[in-house]
């Protein structure tokens, strides 16, 4: 094995040397040369070995750095979800089904930033120019001043985006790029991880702010590795089913705002719309009360949300009953389910359960436990509860109702739109306002037995 050779550097001012001498050729200082320590241990083909590299300048943690600039785009939700704006120099990954209008929101964006006074490129891997230019003359977006290609080859559009240099460029999508020097197919871990690293290195050196669009698996992640969604700065995810108007763009990682933030749209003619009061929108077709429906106020972000539960309760004809969840978490309603037996004396045995969340929305926070009970006992008992309440609340293994986060803000949005009592945990720190009585329960027993005269 080679032996290391040793490096020398001046304690005064830091210039290297190969071998020892008394005085610095630098800085003139005597007796300030020493002998570096190897900064790891281990061959110097597998180690980094004695060579050093330069020092970092730091800074402590009181130092006051103004917020980056932003830039909104004029459509509210695309804003509310990015932080309130376009960041400079940020990398943005858009994850979402094939089909599911990804494409459409960022024309549409892409059109607005451009307007903003952007420097905005689109480039297509997926379609053809002529075809992103038929969907812009559908939109109403053909003035828009948008630069357009349709290119796959990633060294060739780094080099167009270094000749040109925009304030905003659009992949789509992160599948459809290859790099020369990587060794497999478009679309493949190798090919989608390198061109990520490359085009978010690419954004930081140069300031410029890059979308990139990913397809999703079935198991709903972004096709390829986690580490893509570790390189970039913000994680979107554009959420909603084909048959249904309604689309749910959610921001699940963002480093200049908040995560777990959602805009809402609907998919129309002439491309998405903002849907700017999304509780009224997902209460819009709810009627008469009904057994198993109950609106809980929910908070998605910052934003308060109310939505409906359905649930549906039927003898099964099978040995094993069904449980059959869309919108929330399965495992949850077997719990919910698994305390009403064993804590309120409530069997769901042989008996089908069914639960959704109207309006393709995904429930995923805790809160939702006490209205998804209330359904279910809605349901099997055939009661239906006040059209004009509302319910939330967290159930515990014992029982016990335990009060949830941003209860104010949850029954403001629920008086604004017209409903007049709450269901609520005791010992939260909510009170209701004029127009708006609270009812108040400590365990779920407590509950059951006043509202469904059960348990």
């Amino acid at each position: 094995m080679a032996k290391q050779s040793k490096t020398f550097s001046c304690s005064a001012c830091g210039s290297t040397f190969t071998k020892w001498s008394g005085r610095c050729d630098g800085c003139g200082e005597w007796n300030s040369i020493v002998e570096d320590t190897p900064l790891s241990a281990g061959p110097a083909s597998k180690s980094l070995g004695g060579k050093r590299g330069a020092a970092l300048e730091l800074t402590d943690l009181s130092t006051e750095e103004a917020p980056p600039p932003r830039t909104c785009s004029g459509l509210d939700e695309l804003d509310r979800v990015l932080g309130g704006g376009l960041v400079p120099a940020s990398a943005i990954l858009v994850g979402g089904d094939p089909g599911i209008g990804k494409s459409t929101l960022l024309l549409q964006a892409a059109a607005r930033f451009a307007q903003a006074g952007l420097k905005t490129v689109y480039v297509s891997g997926e379609e053809a120019s002529a075809q992103v230019r038929m969907r812009a003359q559908r939109l109403g977006l053909s003035d828009a001043p948008v630069k357009l290609a349709a290119e796959t080859n990633l060294r060739d559009i780094l080099t167009t985006l270094e000749a040109e240099m925009p304030q905003l460029a659009i992949i789509d999508s992160i599948q459809t790029m290859w790099a020369d020097n990587v060794d497999s197919a478009p679309g493949s871990v190798s090919q989608v991880r390198a061109a990520a690293h490359e085009l978010t290195t690419f954004a930081k050196r140069k300031g410029i702010s890059i979308v990139m669009v990913g397809h999703v698996t079935k198991e709903g992640q972004i096709a390829g590795p986690r580490v893509v969604e570790h390189m970039v700065d913000t994680v979107l995810y554009f959420e909603g089913e084909r048959g249904h108007q309604f689309r749910i763009l959610r921001a699940v990682k963002n480093r200049f705002g908040p995560a777990d933030e959602i805009g809402v749209f609907e998919m129309t003619g002439g491309g998405l719309s903002e849907v700017l009061n999304p509780s009224a929108l997902f209460l819009s077709e709810r009627g008469e009360p009904s057994p198993g429906s109950v609106v809980f106020s929910g908070i998605e972000g910052t934003r308060p949300v109310l939505v409906e539960f359905q649930a549906l309760i039927a003898p099964s004809p099978h040995a094993q009953a069904r449980r059959s969840v869309v919108g929330w978490d399965s495992s949850r309603l077997a719990m919910i389910l698994a305390v009403l037996e064993a804590r309120c004396g409530i069997p769901f045995a042989g008996l089908d359960v069914y639960l959704n969340v109207a309006g393709g929305l995904k429930v995923k926070e805790p809160a939702a436990d006490l209205a998804v009970a209330a359904a279910l006992l809605s349901a099997r008992e055939d009661a239906a509860l006040p059209a004009d309440t509302v319910v939330f609340g967290e159930i515990s293994l014992s029982g016990a109702l335990r009060p949830v986060g941003q209860g104010e803000n949850r029954l403001k949005e629920a008086q604004k739109l017209g409903f007049t009592s709450a269901i609520v945990p005791s010992g939260g720190k909510v009170t209701g306002g004029d127009g708006l009585s609270l009812r108040s329960y400590g365990d779920l027993t407590e509950f059951v037995g006043d509202i469904f005269g059960a348990g």
